[in-house]
């Protein structure tokens, strides 16, 4: 077990260490005074987790699968937490700010706690950027290569509706080249939203900051303003369509890359539904703007799709406060999050895939209650889903509902009104960024213990929840 916590502070270490290259040099390119700090992190980091790499504990014993859980919860708060330090050192926020603004970065939250970032050095804005980008692809390893051998991850779902060769639990055959295959993908979309930005009008730095937060669908901005900012139709297409790729499938990308074909988007269950999802979203949000709003037809749908492909990309960028929108449209696209993308994608939320099954088992039990003896199996693309899955997944909906229920009482304890603390826990547990009421538009003003409470959530969230609830068990450790 030695060897085990060993191995894992000491791959903490060298993300975070290799993390402020970077910043590193944007500093010592601009001469913004920060460069100092990013030396020390770096030397110290790679110090004390490198030689971990080399040094074995005796007697150590080969991981098992049960160990995943606490390996991945360890990786997941350790980074957090150390990710915290440029915040600390650089923008001077007290601990509990700065560890729920890294929390919300490596999360791909992008709830933030930090006002005027125009202000801050650019090294730092980067920084903050970067740890969206690298918590990114995090969540896709882990989503496609290591949830599925620990029994919880939605790639489950996704694999259950799966047939051919396509039907196994990696991609490649080796969890190695799985994640390089990843990588790879994760890396080229990121350069093609890089230059789409800087072709639709953005400067280069902006270009690349915006490009790492919005495949990543993280949502950090280096402005206040976040999208607004560049009142730009150009730029919010382009954000548009990467919030998209970054909240569909790797799979599927993997796929479409390997048959050099859009065929495998088309065919899978998942993606339809999710676009359906967004068009009616979207037409729901216009109709309603033009309405009550009196805004005109054209820019009511700009903003509504806009708005509603962030809200359930998990993205969180914003063109418009739509907490400030009539009638029942923040709670709407609240609710909205809940869904979120798809199944191993950089988005957080539910995943769409567990929405589609609860619907079609709620539609096979409402048939019972006209024929009691008849016998429906449920099927995803003419495939039959394993009731097993199908356990996993109203588990996993009770879990959420619970965990959902106790932390916005916690919230509440320490002070929020009852709005706030709904909004709170929603955008942080499904990883969305824009909240309701205190926390519509940042964490600033909220106590050191809602920071922390709402940070558990992040990590909560993005780890479907399960990974850390397992640990809080009794079963767990008497294993």
């Amino acid at each position: 077990m030695l060897n085990l916590l060993a191995k894992t502070l000491s791959l903490v270490f060298v993300v975070f260490g290799v993390s402020m290259i970077p910043p590193l040099g944007i500093s010592l390119a601009m001469s913004d005074g920060t460069e100092i700090t990013y030396i020390v992190l770096l030397v110290a980091a790679l110090g004390l987790g490198l030689p971990a790499f080399i040094f074995e504990f005796p007697g150590s014993r080969p991981p098992r699968i049960r160990d995943g859980f606490i390996i991945v919860t360890m990786t997941w708060v350790g980074i957090c937490a150390i990710g915290a330090l440029p915040f600390i050192i650089i923008s001077g926020l007290d601990p509990a700010s700065a560890l729920f603004e890294s929390a919300s970065g490596f999360t791909t939250t992008g709830s933030t706690t930090i006002v005027d970032l125009d202000l801050l050095p650019l090294s730092l804005l980067f920084y903050r950027q970067q740890i969206q980008w690298v918590g990114g692809i995090g969540v896709i390893v882990l989503a496609i290569a290591l949830l599925p051998m620990l029994g919880i991850g939605g790639m489950d779902v996704l694999k259950a509706e799966t047939t051919g060769p396509a039907k196994s639990d990696k991609l490649r055959p080796r969890l190695k080249h799985t994640a390089h295959a990843m990588w790879g993908i994760y890396f080229s979309i990121t350069v093609m939203c890089a230059l789409m930005y800087w072709l639709a009008g953005m400067p280069i730095f902006d270009a690349i900051a915006h490009s790492l937060s919005t495949v990543s669908t993280g949502g950090f901005s280096i402005h206040d303003e976040s999208m607004a900012y560049y009142a730009s139709p150009a730029i919010e297409a382009v954000a548009i369509t990467f919030m998209l790729l970054g909240a569909t499938s790797f799979i599927l990308h993997y796929r479409a890359w390997a048959q050099r074909s859009v065929k495998p988007y088309g065919g899978n269950t998942e993606a339809r539904l999710f676009v359906v999802s967004i068009l009616v979203f979207s037409a729901i949000v216009a109709i309603a703007l033009a309405w009550k709003a009196g805004d005109t037809s054209l820019h009511s749908m700009r903003l509504s799709v806009f708005e509603v492909v962030s809200v359930i990309t998990s993205t969180g960028f914003g063109v418009a406060d739509f907490t400030t929108w009539p009638l029942m449209l923040p709670s709407l696209l609240i609710f909205v999050s809940f869904v979120g993308g798809c199944s191993g994608s950089t988005a957080g939320g539910m995943k769409v895939i567990r929405f589609a099954l609860m619907g079609k088992q709620a539609g096979i039990e409402l048939a019972r209650l006209v024929h009691p003896r008849i016998i429906r199996p449920l099927k995803l693309n003419g495939v039959v889903v394993p009731g097993s899955v199908i356990q996993s997944v109203w588990a996993f909906f009770t879990v959420y509902l619970v965990v959902f229920a106790i932390l916005m009482l916690m919230l509440m304890w320490f002070g929020l009104d009852q709005v706030s603390a709904f909004g709170a826990i929603a955008t942080c547990l499904n990883n969305l960024g824009p909240g309701l009421g205190e926390v519509a538009s940042n964490f600033a003003t909220v106590s050191p213990s809602v920071k922390l409470v709402c940070a558990l959530a992040c990590i909560m969230g993005r780890l479907e929840i399960f990974t850390v609830f397992v640990l809080c068990t009794p079963t767990y450790w008497r294993a």
